[in-house]
């Protein structure tokens, strides 16, 4: 039924400008609102946009929402943090954090931050073969 739709995601956030002036400027993506619709456009590279939209009685997701794949996960933690992106420090038997606020040796090389309306992103290392 939906195998050939070119199906998105969207999730929402308590204040699009907040949300606009983040995914734009803090992480470098290109996005755009159309026709003065209350809603942002990301452009994932390769893919589909995702969308963002405002919410007045917006929750922030307690799962990721939205992973970035990089090559060298430390510099882009220093990097992330050097413009004000704070991450998340887990310790439970399963998920911990170590002092850079990284995940290693359980699963993926992972770290997770949010963005402003409190919705979970993670930066996952995937080296080139």
């Amino acid at each position: 039924m939906f195998g050939q739709t070119k199906a998105f995601s969207g999730y929402s956030v308590n204040n699009l400008q907040e949300a606009k002036k983040f995914y734009g400027e803090t992480l470098g993506m290109e996005v755009s609102q159309q026709n003065e619709m209350p809603v942002l456009h990301l452009r994932i590279f390769g893919g589909h946009d995702v969308i963002l939209y405002e919410k007045p009685d917006h929750q922030p997701a307690t799962f990721t929402v939205l992973n970035f794949p990089v090559q060298h996960i430390e510099d882009t933690v220093r990097e992330l943090k050097s413009k004000g992106v704070r991450f998340e420090s887990y310790d439970y038997p399963e998920l911990k954090t170590d002092e850079d606020n990284i995940m290693r040796g359980n699963g993926p090389t992972i770290a997770w931050f949010t963005d402003p309306a409190g919705n979970i992103l993670s930066v996952i290392e995937q080296k080139n073969s």
